[in-house]
């Protein structure tokens, strides 16, 4: 993979870059500037190589020009973090856009609008993607969150513009993130929670092979329970997940992995968070009844054995953390990840923003920015827009 230090000299050039600015707004505002700010090495270092920037990103998932999905307020953002020169082009392509960037001087930044305005986007249309190249000389794909699609704006440009890298937030994720798989230091614990088995399965799959310990938590360990005989009651449990948890089960027999379930949950009459709520000393959770969290005993077995971790991935909350009654668990965990004395990486998605509410985000050692394209590089599948950077 091509990175930064392989461009040559800068000065005067455009370049395309494609950054993930798909944030959460509120009111017309940026609610969380986490990828934005992930974003400005990058940004900085092609500025002061003397370039101009063309930016372009998604937003959300617009089915056609939505106001509301605009990139007007993450560019507004961009400008107020970097103190650039930041304008906002009138549309993704076109000659109005390309009359823009044309005008651009060294250390000028455009911002193209939301990519997705495009159909051709998600489509990898060869035509958009030439478009898009037309724009610059030099393209940089800094956008790990959206590495693992194969659309114009990731693979399609890509293959167009022959002087392309990673940026630095790319680089630092792949590298991290293959470190992890390919030589961690021991004890590797891999935490695994949030709600599906089958979302995950390939990557509890993975870290049985190559992890020492994978702790289990979220609704995801019910049908792990189910599959040893325990009763789940209204818990969120699928029967095709049971099945796949038996394999899973039947996996770590000879692995080198242990495979850690909860030994005590807590649970309540509905989701809510004025609901009914107990501890219930075991996992057997009763008719009517749903498990909510991970117990008292078991976060704290879990903490344990994050404490004496070389390497820590934890991606998916341990319950429904975002309701008060039911938070105790993910916050154990997360308190445990972040004073771990070892490298400590949190694979984006749910775990991100549990990490960012308990005000713990500074204190591990690589927070992702792409949840999605984090587990599937995990799994070992390609990820088109690394694929594209060779």
């Amino acid at each position: 993979m091509r990175t930064l230090d392989d461009l040559g000299d800068l000065a005067g050039k455009r370049v395309l870059v494609r950054v993930d600015f798909n944030v959460p707004l509120k009111d017309g505002q940026v609610a969380d500037d986490t990828r934005i700010r992930a974003a400005l090495p990058t940004i900085k270092e092609l500025l002061d190589r003397g370039a101009s920037l063309v930016l372009v990103s998604h937003l959300g998932r617009p089915k056609d020009h939505e106001p509301e999905l605009s990139i007007r307020p993450a560019a507004d953002c961009l400008a107020e973090l970097s103190g650039a020169d930041v304008t906002l082009a009138p549309g993704v392509v076109g000659d109005d856009v390309d009359a823009f960037a044309s005008n651009l001087g060294p250390g000028q930044v455009l911002m193209l609008e939301n990519v997705r305005y495009e159909p051709g986007e998600t489509k990898n249309d060869p035509e958009l993607a030439k478009a898009l190249a037309s724009l610059a000389d030099v393209y940089v794909d800094d956008a790990f969150g959206a590495a693992h699609r194969a659309h114009a704006s990731t693979e399609g440009v890509a293959r167009l513009i022959p002087d392309h890298a990673a940026g630095r937030l790319l680089e630092r994720e792949v590298t991290v993130l293959s470190k992890l798989l390919d030589d961690p230091e021991r004890p590797l614990i891999a935490v695994l929670g949030g709600a599906k088995v089958s979302d995950k399965i390939a990557v509890i799959d993975r870290f049985i092979e190559i992890a020492d310990v994978v702790l289990v938590g979220g609704a995801m360990c019910f049908p792990f329970l189910a599959a040893q005989g325990h009763s789940v009651g209204a818990s969120l449990c699928e029967a095709d997940d049971v099945e796949l948890a038996r394999r899973a089960l039947e996996a770590v027999d000879g692995a080198h992995a242990r495979l850690m379930l909860p030994v005590d949950l807590v649970i309540a009459d509905r989701f809510a968070a004025e609901a009914q709520v107990r501890t219930l000393d075991g996992v057997d959770v009763p008719e009517g009844w749903m498990g909510l969290d991970i117990g008292p005993r078991t976060a704290d077995a879990y903490a344990a054995e994050i404490a004496v971790a070389k390497t820590v991935f934890w991606n998916g909350p341990m319950g429904a953390f975002e309701l008060e009654p039911f938070a105790a668990g993910t916050r154990a965990v997360a308190e445990a990840v972040a004073q771990a004395p070892g490298t400590t990486i949190v694979g984006g998605g749910d775990s991100a923003a549990a990490i960012h509410q308990f005000g713990l985000a500074d204190r591990v050692s690589h927070l992702s920015t792409g949840g999605g394209a984090a587990l599937e590089l995990i799994e070992g599948r390609r990820l088109p827009g690394v694929e594209a950077l060779s």
